[in-house]
């Protein structure tokens, strides 16, 4: 029996990156097609279903009801197509392993035992890719996913790896200008540097209410930073005070570089997870060394 009714396939894939991105010019660029390519296509799906799936205003493209609830059931769908047609081809060989991750774990975590899993397993390729939103997860090709949440993704299998605590850090000579920095209140007279994030991550805040201080952050000298190592950083070259997390920084503790100015810690509820999609046939050969391997370092700490 014939699947019907059918719209135009080439009009779905146009729609759908449109969708996601909300803009013809980045689902353009994201397909190698021209914008108009990419109007002309889903101009095509409107006609053809009666319904507009886009609000189109002179500097901003949003869904209609319509296509909210379209996209979702269209986005599924090609990802069941890709994914099927993934484990036939087995899409980028056996033996790599593509690792979705933040950019805080990717360089204080991962790649600092990369070396390890290298000499162990010398024929996977790793490839590692480094986002700071989970939310980037879902529209992403990967094998695995590490990430630091509260709640994982209820489309996702979840793996709890470490759960967390949180403490300031800073460099010895910063601590060695401020001697003061002893009690947990006096913290606020420093340089606070902040991620500055939509995510989990525990804020400065969160920090000082934790520790019965009343935070008064307009009367705080603050550095706002998007990027966790580029915190780090930050705190390494001196210029201020910085949140840690005990398996990011442990090396720089151990080595010196960065010292706790007080004891106050704080249990964070979240937890860092590894996250696979469900398999639909058979998990890569690669994938499975890499999972043993990294469940296997997480027993050694």
């Amino acid at each position: 029996m014939p699947i019907k009714p059918l719209p135009p396939l080439n009009s779905l894939v146009a729609f759908e990156a449109a969708a996601r991105h909300l803009s013809f010019t980045r689902a353009a660029d994201d397909l190698c097609v021209t914008q108009g390519a990419i109007s002309r296509q889903v101009r095509h799906l409107e006609d053809y279903l009666g319904r507009e799936l886009f609000i189109r205003e002179k500097r901003s493209l949003s869904l209609t009801q319509t296509g909210v609830e379209y996209y979702g059931s269209i986005q599924q769908s090609l990802l069941l197509i890709a994914n099927a047609t993934g484990d036939i081809l087995q899409w980028q060989g056996d033996q790599q392993v593509t690792v979705i991750t933040t950019n805080a774990m990717a360089s204080f975590w991962l790649l600092p035992r990369f070396t390890e899993f290298q000499e162990l397993h010398p024929e996977i390729d790793l490839r590692i890719l480094a986002v700071d939103s989970i939310g980037d997860v879902k529209n992403s090709e990967f094998d695995i996913a590490l990430f630091y949440c509260r709640t994982p993704p209820p489309y996702l299998e979840a793996t709890p790896l470490f759960s967390e605590t949180v403490f300031p850090v800073c460099s010895p000579t910063y601590l060695n200008k401020h001697p003061d920095f002893k009690q947990p209140e006096n913290l606020l007279k420093g340089t606070l540097l902040s991620l500055e994030i939509n995510e989990e991550w525990v804020t400065w805040q969160d920090w000082f209410k934790e520790c019965g201080i009343k935070h008064m952050p307009d009367a705080c000298r603050r550095l706002n930073i998007n990027n966790y190592p580029l915190v780090i950083q930050s705190a390494l070259n001196g210029q201020g005070l910085a949140l840690a997390w005990d398996n990011l920084v442990d090396d720089y503790l151990a080595s010196g570089l960065l010292v706790k100015p007080v004891d106050e810690m704080m249990a964070t509820t979240s937890q860092f997870y590894m996250l696979q999609k469900p398999q639909s046939i058979r998990p890569k050969k690669g994938v499975t060394c890499f999972r043993e391997w990294l469940l296997s370092t997480i027993g050694k700490q």
